[in-house]
């Protein structure tokens, strides 16, 4: 996602999923595939290392788990805890939220 008009739109109605060390909220789109976008704030990870390997992760994950995502919008929003966790443990982390995202909802 490029625009902050697309993030508006994916808060204004959205479903979530979240941890204690990040949330990622989920809006149908009319697009034939799911796009990311990333939201981490200096205020949560405050070096500039930590937000890009925090994002590389994401973006990793986010594309191996492609194929089995429904067509929607995502963003991931990290909180402080996140720079804490190992890389195994954010993408485990990851791969049980973008499952629990791409179950139908009931309703």
């Amino acid at each position: 996602m490029l625009t902050p008009e697309h993030y508006q739109k994916v808060f204004q109605q959205a479903h979530s999923a979240g941890s204690p060390h990040l949330t990622i909220i989920a809006r149908a789109n009319n697009l034939s595939h799911p796009r990311l976008g990333l939201a981490v704030p200096k205020k949560q990870i405050k070096t500039a290392v930590g937000r890009n390997r925090f994002k590389r992760l994401c973006r990793e994950s986010f594309r191996l788990h492609q194929n089995q995502l429904a067509h929607k919008d995502f963003v991931v929003i990290a909180k402080k805890s996140a720079q804490d966790l190992s890389n195994e443990e954010l993408f485990n982390l990851l791969g049980k939220l973008w499952q629990r995202l791409s179950r139908p909802s009931r309703g």
